[in-house]
């Protein structure tokens, strides 16, 4: 299933949502621009498991704090389709969730669920020595943030049927709740593969359940300003 829109309205422009795109946009086009060295900014910059918990040195000159990789790296990505896939899904789902949390809240929680998606990667794999990048920690904390929120909201999403395509509007928890439990179901079996790099399952799995989380607090906490 591809997600093609929702039908739910903002108040106001989702500023730190586009800027997101943007800025993740500009990156890319940095990476392009640095040829074969590509790679090597990518252990730079890239989460490295095996680095952050100082299993091994990159020797590579100057690299990032690996603290700090667990934010640099969702800014990173690997292919335009990896920029193109990530970027639109932040574009369905973040706009309403921004406008929900208000801009500063709506960033911080993207960088919140970000970093907590990167910590679960280099947790389940410690000994990877593969980099890891690609914003989709953080952005499966929007949909997280989405999925708690508006669970009835409705999502234009194509569906395959063998060689036949057909647009469907689906409610929101059935979109996302088939999503989490691919990603759970990939995690699963993630684990017998130790040195394991590729897509980061976890990372997806730990986003969702932080934005989740982190959006129920803020609706509670709202709720009672209101009601009580």
């Amino acid at each position: 299933m591809i997600p093609i829109r929702d039908e739910l309205p903002t108040r106001r422009f989702p500023v730190v949502t586009v800027a997101l795109i943007l800025v993740n946009t500009a990156v890319f086009l940095y990476e392009v621009s640095l040829g074969p060295a590509r790679e090597l900014f990518f252990f730079q910059a890239g989460l490295v498991p095996a680095f952050l918990w100082g299993k091994t040195q990159l020797l590579h000159g100057f690299s990032v704090p690996p603290l700090l990789t667990l934010l640099t790296s969702i800014f990173l990505h690997g292919s335009f389709f990896h920029l193109l896939s990530n970027m639109w899904y932040l574009w369905i789902f973040g706009n309403n969730v921004e406008d929900f949390l208000g801009r500063w809240q709506f960033l911080l929680f993207y960088l919140g669920c970000g970093f907590a998606a990167g910590l679960s990667h280099a947790l389940a794999f410690p000994s990877s020595l593969l980099p890891t990048v690609g914003a989709s920690g953080a952005i499966a904390g929007v949909m997280g943030g989405y999925f708690l929120l508006f669970p009835r909201a409705r999502i234009l999403t194509v569906v395959f049927w063998g060689f036949f395509v057909q647009f469907l509007y689906v409610p929101a928890v059935v979109f996302l709740g088939f999503w989490i439990l691919l990603q759970m179901f990939y995690a699963i079996v993630s684990l017998g593969f130790p040195g394991y790099g590729g897509i980061a399952w976890f990372a997806h799995v730990s986003g969702f359940v932080v934005g989740a989380l982190w959006c129920k607090i803020i609706a509670s906490r709202t709720y009672r300003r209101i009601y009580w």
